[in-house]
């Protein structure tokens, strides 16, 4: 069977699975919460281990059913976290840019994520809470530079005001769904004798190598 159905019998041709990882309380539970639902609670509290969510969305006529993981980003949690990584084919590596130590742990972070992940996986540097601007305490600019450096799409966003997450998401499935696609179309010009593609949508799916020029620049708040 080549394809998925979700919900009402809808096809569902690509099935991702993204993770949100980074420190305790940069906002990644409601990132998700604007994205899967549009909603924002003041009243947000600490996850619990690992939470996802479901969103579906039409990328060049294909319907993608995106699997949102959000970790916990206690220390006492990441030993179990970890294995959550495994599958992924997109990250959100999320800090507060008004706390620059959670900016600065985005390093290790990554390494954690590659260390675990896929190493060709997608991934988006965020950096949440752009609406606080008059606290801000990690400057455009090295974001721009860690993002850079470490080949990251980079983008700042305000889960309060809505500002840039569904275009943050949107551009991290939108670039897994370019690179899958492309092997897709690669796989369906080999058949095997009986006609069959190599490679099954909405089925296991595994990363190629990537050769992508990222814009590094993103968005970010006014």
């Amino acid at each position: 069977m080549s394809n998925l159905y979700g919900d009402y019998n809808q096809r569902i041709d690509y099935v991702f699975k993204v993770v949100l990882i980074g420190d305790s309380a940069v906002g990644k539970s409601q990132l998700l919460a604007r994205f899967a639902r549009n909603e924002f609670s003041v009243d947000s509290k600490a996850t619990i281990g690992v939470e996802f969510q479901t969103k579906t969305l039409v990328i060049d006529n294909k319907t993608v059913k995106s699997q949102i993981w959000d970790t916990a980003g206690q220390e006492r949690y990441r030993a179990v976290t970890s294995a959550y990584y495994r599958g992924a084919v997109g990250a959100m590596l999320v800090y507060d840019m008004t706390k620059r130590q959670s900016f600065d742990n985005m390093a290790r972070w990554l390494e954690e994520l590659r260390g675990h992940a896929d190493q060709n996986l997608v991934i988006m540097l965020v950096g949440n809470k752009c609406d606080l601007g008059s606290l801000r305490a990690v400057p455009t600019e090295d974001a721009q530079e860690f993002a850079q450096r470490e080949n990251l799409f980079f983008m700042e966003t305000s889960a309060l005001e809505s500002t840039n997450v569904e275009t943050a998401f949107f551009t991290v499935l939108t670039e897994i769904y370019r690179i899958i696609s492309k092997k897709t179309l690669t796989a369906n010009e080999e058949l095997d004798p009986n006609g069959n593609a190599a490679l099954l949508k909405g089925t296991r799916i595994i990363v190629p190598n990537q050769e992508m020029q990222k814009d590094s620049r993103g968005g970010c708040c006014a």
